[in-house]
């Protein structure tokens, strides 16, 4: 047996490891925040990249493309699923929200650090792709509140608010399966709360 070879292959293992980026998974019914906290620690660290998913849906006001989604149409998402482009891809409300696997696996191997806000869904494919991911849960103090909060953020149907109330009640009951849940009853708290845990991790 060849020692040397040995000793070789365990050595790039181990720098493999050392240079592989986090990937930090946040997750969070619609309302309970996520959006508005993923913008305060991209800010706060500012080599973090943001995983931008792409969406078939139409922008809302004041969303820009390329920065809060990559917008694209229905026939360029399908043909990007017979491709496999898609790390996870869904369809929810008769849109399709898809993540990029080539900038994931480019930016990871690069030993960047990403972020990447999906559902509970997307979250539990990620993880059987990427098992090391840092999983957070951004939970509402309750759903009354979170009910509050949809109807006052006014981009939402009645018939809409009803789905996502449902899809909210399914996602808090699997919070359970994240490494790390905050409750967002106070804003600047949980920005606290978040930055503590991946600055942490990023060392």
């Amino acid at each position: 047996m060849n020692t040397s070879n040995i000793i070789v292959k365990v050595s790039e293992n181990i720098k493999k490891i050392v240079n592989s980026g986090h990937l930090f998974i946040i997750s969070a019914p619609s309302g309970a925040g996520k959006t508005t906290l993923c913008k305060i620690i991209l800010e706060r660290f500012p080599d973090l990249l943001y995983s931008v998913s792409f969406t078939t849906r139409q922008p809302r006001a004041g969303e820009k493309d390329g920065k809060d989604y990559n917008f694209i149409t229905k026939e360029e998402f399908c043909r990007g699923i017979k491709k496999k482009m898609w790390a996870e891809w869904a369809e929810v409300y008769g849109n399709y929200y898809g993540t990029s696997a080539y900038f994931l696996n480019n930016a990871i191997a690069k030993g960047k650090n990403v972020l990447i806000d999906i559902d509970v869904q997307g979250a539990a494919t990620m993880l059987r792709l990427y098992p090391e991911s840092v999983t957070i849960f951004i939970q509402p103090p309750s759903i009354d509140l979170l009910k509050s909060r949809l109807k006052k953020r006014g981009t939402d149907s009645e018939e809409t608010i009803k789905k996502r109330m449902a899809a909210a009640e399914q996602e808090i009951a699997q919070q359970h399966l994240y490494s790390y849940t905050i409750i967002n009853d106070d804003l600047a708290k949980a920005a606290e709360e978040l930055t503590s845990i991946v600055g942490g991790i990023m060392g």
